[in-house]
């Protein structure tokens, strides 16, 4: 178990951890409203984005070349580490919905959270893990600021924001989860 531990803390798991609950602690007060109204996607969103970009921050070691040069089979151990952190993030909204808090859907936060997720960790093999927030980010900023979507293009381009069942929106979640694992498994963080 202790090997566990050592990976956890390597990656920023406790700091992700806080970052995660602060954050959706704030977006749950921010959102406070008494239920008046229909569940604003953006909120639960930011709850994700926050979780995704503390988690992709621990996508990386402290060293990189030990993390190449193990004699264990690193792929399954990053995609399993995508995978799972994308569960975190994406479950906090979820028992904030369970508690009554007035978060979005279930389809909404899984779909959103995943995506995120391979944002992430297409930035990791892309940037590095210090920068692999800046994916999600600029996502996220563009999702909030952009108009509303007319086409196809524009509609993938804002899946964040979409309803659940969207078809856009779920094929671009599901192929950035897929590409954005797929790339952070097989080539690990760049240096």
């Amino acid at each position: 178990m202790r090997w566990l531990t050592l990976y956890a803390r390597s990656r920023q798991v406790p700091a992700t951890l806080a970052a995660l609950l602060i954050g959706a602690v704030a977006v749950g007060a921010l959102a406070r409203d008494g239920g008046a109204g229909p569940v604003d996607p953006r909120l639960p969103l930011l709850v994700l984005a926050t979780g995704a970009m503390a988690a992709s921050t621990g996508l990386g070691g402290q060293d990189l070349a030990l993390d190449r040069t193990a004699a264990i089979r690193w792929a399954p151990r990053r995609a399993a580490h995508v995978l799972l952190a994308g569960a975190v993030v994406a479950a906090v909204p979820l028992l904030a919905r369970m508690a009554g808090s007035g978060m979005a859907g279930v389809a909404f936060v899984v779909r959103d959270g995943a995506g995120l997720m391979g944002l992430g960790a297409l930035g990791a093999a892309l940037w590095g893990a210090s920068y692999a927030w800046t994916l999600p980010f600029a996502w996220l900023s563009y999702a909030f600021f952009a108009p509303p979507p007319t086409g196809v293009p524009a509609r993938v381009a804002s899946w964040l924001l979409l309803p659940a069942g969207t078809p856009a929106a779920t094929w671009t979640a599901l192929t950035l989860t897929v590409t954005g694992t797929a790339a952070y498994a097989l080539a690990g963080p760049r240096r």
